[in-house]
């Protein structure tokens, strides 16, 4: 039998190891916790040409050489980390830099002035390229008739929308930058999921994201990369075309995506077309929010059935 002394070491001695074993535990779980915490960052040295530098925007807009395994030749604005290197680069420099991608941003630094890039040649280029001579547009004018074929083959038409207010955002799928073609279509998914949700939000509204590498994104791929983010094919579509219309709707948005060797220039334009056809909004950029772009289609698609409701009046 165990004395009053023994008894009072021993559960003293339990106390004890209880503690240490949940100190240890708390400590696992912070451990793992900070672990979840933890980017997945890849890096890739890059080299390409300055064509612009943006001081105001700390980025620095380049032609760049195809980046193995991760995307083709572009002409696009990169972040730079420290905007110090920006210093000294001017239009025409061949440079070489370190490319850093997270799953929501990326950046560039480790900026170098080398000697001429020593390019692959350029694919041989057809020896007649058709266009269209467009005039650029601008918010109140029509939307002009372009035909598409969607995710599923089937041939669409901006016509075809007539009554629905649109948002239409310009996309390639071999896009992998998280601010570009990644984000537009997340921010569509937001805006696509509470438009739904909302029970007194119109019903007229449908989404397009027009992919401008028609020589890559078949309906198939498109099919494939639209479900990656959720989409209701009832309110929003995928649609890929002939270069001539791509090349038309994208020049008349300020978009102009091939460029001499084949390289694709990528800005971003988001368009928001009222139910009679008329350009309602266009945001530059993707600085803007999913709800920036839910009141715009709301409002485009309300306006239509005020303006239904008024003929509709002065007819009786």
């Amino acid at each position: 039998m165990l004395s009053p002394m023994s008894f009072s070491k021993l559960c003293l001695g339990y106390l004890v190891s209880v503690i240490l074993v949940a100190c240890g535990q708390q400590s696992a779980g912070t451990k793992s916790g900070s672990e979840t915490l933890e980017e997945t960052i890849r890096v890739f040295t890059v080299n390409g040409i300055v064509k612009e530098t943006e001081h105001a925007d700390n980025a620095l807009i380049v032609e760049h050489e195809a980046i193995p395994d991760f995307m083709p030749a572009m002409t696009m604005p990169f972040k730079v980390k420290n905007p110090v290197e920006l210093e000294g680069l001017q239009p025409g420099n061949a440079i070489t830099f370190r490319l850093s991608v997270a799953e929501n941003r990326s950046w560039i630094d480790q900026i170098r002035k080398v000697d001429a890039l020593t390019q692959n040649e350029p694919p041989p280029r057809p020896a007649i390229r058709l266009v269209r001579d467009v005039e650029p547009l601008k918010v109140g004018d029509l939307l002009p008739h372009y035909r598409f074929t969607n995710e599923l083959g089937r041939v669409v038409g901006f016509e075809d929308y007539k009554g629905k207010a649109l948002a239409i955002t310009f996309i390639f799928t071999r896009c992998p930058i998280p601010e570009f073609c990644p984000l537009m279509s997340k921010q569509f998914t937001a805006v696509q999921n509470r438009l739904a949700s909302m029970p007194e939000a119109p019903t007229n509204w449908h989404l397009f994201s027009v992919s401008f590498d028609p020589h890559y994104d078949t309906p198939a791929i498109l099919k494939g990369y639209a479900k990656i983010y959720g989409y209701d094919p009832e309110h929003w579509s995928f649609v890929t075309g002939s270069m001539i219309d791509i090349d038309a709707i994208t020049e008349q948005f300020g978009l102009p995506v091939v460029q001499d060797g084949g390289s694709l220039s990528h800005k971003l334009r988001t368009v928001v077309v009222d139910a009679q056809g008329r350009i309602q909004n266009i945001f530059m950029g993707n600085q803007w929010k999913p709800t920036e772009l839910m009141d715009a289609l709301i409002e485009a698609a309300s306006a239509s059935l005020t303006q239904e409701a008024d003929r509709s009046s002065n007819k009786k």
